[in-house]
């Protein structure tokens, strides 16, 4: 009976089994209340891409991002959804940070980082993709120029 417990978990860490976004309660930039495991995009697939108003790399892959994101868009339907980790005495750096770089985003806020630790994550920037249906079949950390190509080309691949 261990063995194949073990058998069975090794093979869901293999295959890569998709994941549910865990429910987690976030806020817009208006105060609005977002359940996390309610995000979707009309079945079309979406990113998370979770980042802080401090994190340079963050705001450099953000900005990549944003001069594409239009013509992503229009090929794709992708939507973005950009998680700020900031905590609450920076929450307001967020919506300033947001408009200067013009990102047009869907922002939400997770001033407790209880989403980033429901997903295990331990570094910024950190992106997911979720497919149609809400399930996570991509997750990246770090950012290196030109690193947003392999996310269209991973969008893409869903939408064939």
């Amino acid at each position: 009976m261990k063995k194949f417990f073990i058998t069975a978990l090794f093979l869901l860490c293999v295959l890569g089994i998709d994941a549910q976004l865990p429910k987690v309660t976030l806020k817009t930039m208006d105060g609005k209340t977002v359940q996390t495991d309610t995000l979707s995009n009309n079945g079309k697939p979406f990113i998370i891409d979770f980042f802080a108003t401090w994190c340079k790399p963050c705001n450099r892959e953000l900005d990549a991002i944003a001069e594409v994101y239009e013509d992503w868009q229009k090929e794709t339907g992708v939507k973005i959804f950009a998680i700020s980790i900031d905590q609450a005495q920076n929450i307001n750096k967020v919506k300033p940070l947001v408009e200067n770089h013009g990102w047009e985003y869907d922002v939400l806020l997770d001033p407790n980082s209880d989403l980033r630790r429901a997903l295990g994550i331990q570094m910024i920037p950190f992106v997911l993709i979720c497919d149609g249906k809400g399930e996570i079949v991509y997750k990246h950390n770090g950012y290196t120029d030109g690193a947003e190509d392999e996310l269209i080309e991973k969008v893409r691949e869903l939408i064939k």
